[in-house]
């Protein structure tokens, strides 16, 4: 493709808020809008998209780095993995030991390649603000937060959308994933706006709850993809809908301007 697409990353304030899950569900959704997604894994040292995926162990992040490095890169198209029709994955490295030996320069180089490749680039990312993170956060065109109604992830959030406040950045959603925990009632809508000082922008209802997503991972599938699963959940596949769909136009009307 000759054109720019756009490049969104997942981020939270602590872990285990299900990140990896809606990646995979917003790659869904592009899928079925028709668009080419790219699902690139920024968990260096314990990512599991590509065990989620069931994709095949082949190359990853550190082998570009390497290669490109080493001046032997080749198309971008080798280093990654295809899922289906419409969906490529670049992972994780397998071994801990290669991550710690991929350099914060090649997110930008990475991303660069990625959003001229496809329409839509979906990166998974770790909690923590590091210099990868930060750097991944700094040249995305979308950020997607995700809280739950979790006192202490609430108050982590409220710092990180400080720090984001402080620095100017407004190009970031807040999405509430009230299926992580939907046991938990802590707080209403109203009060968790107030806690973190910033609008929920989309909720994903505790009827998202699935309480088979192990079959899922085992069996490699993307909820989204699934038609049974779309309908049974059809309030929460039409919010993650609005997401793709409300990016995508404000993608377009950026490169208008």
């Amino acid at each position: 493709m000759n054109n720019k697409g756009i490049s969104i990353a997942l981020f939270s304030a602590k872990g285990g808020v299900g990140k990896t899950i809606t990646t995979l569900n917003l790659a869904g959704i592009y899928e079925t809008l028709g668009k080419k997604v790219l699902i690139i894994d920024f968990d260096l040292s314990g990512g599991g998209i590509s065990t989620a995926l069931n994709v095949p162990n082949g190359k990853s992040i550190y082998h570009f780095a390497y290669d490109y490095n080493n001046n032997q890169y080749q198309e971008f198209k080798n280093y990654v993995t295809k899922y289906d029709q419409y969906i490529d994955v670049l992972p994780s490295p397998k071994d801990p030991r290669q991550a710690m030996k991929i350099d914060p320069k090649y997110v930008e180089i990475i991303l660069d390649k990625a959003v001229f490749n496809y329409d839509v680039v979906l990166i998974d990312t770790t909690h923590d603000l590091t210099d990868f993170n930060i750097l991944t956060l700094d040249l995305v065109d979308q950020i997607l937060f995700l809280v739950t109604n979790d006192p202490l992830d609430l108050k982590n959030m409220r710092s990180l959308i400080a720090v984001f406040k402080d620095t100017n950045m407004e190009n970031y959603k807040v999405i509430l994933n009230e299926s992580i925990y939907p046991f938990k009632n802590y707080f209403g809508i109203y009060d968790i706006k107030n806690i973190i000082k910033a609008n929920i922008d989309y909720v994903l209802s505790k009827d998202f709850y699935i309480k088979n997503i192990d079959n899922f991972v085992m069996s490699g599938k993307i909820i989204t993809l699934d038609k049974k699963a779309s309908n049974i959940f059809s309030k929460d596949y039409t919010t993650l809908m609005g997401i793709c769909t409300d990016i995508f136009k404000e993608g377009e009307k950026h490169e208008d301007a």
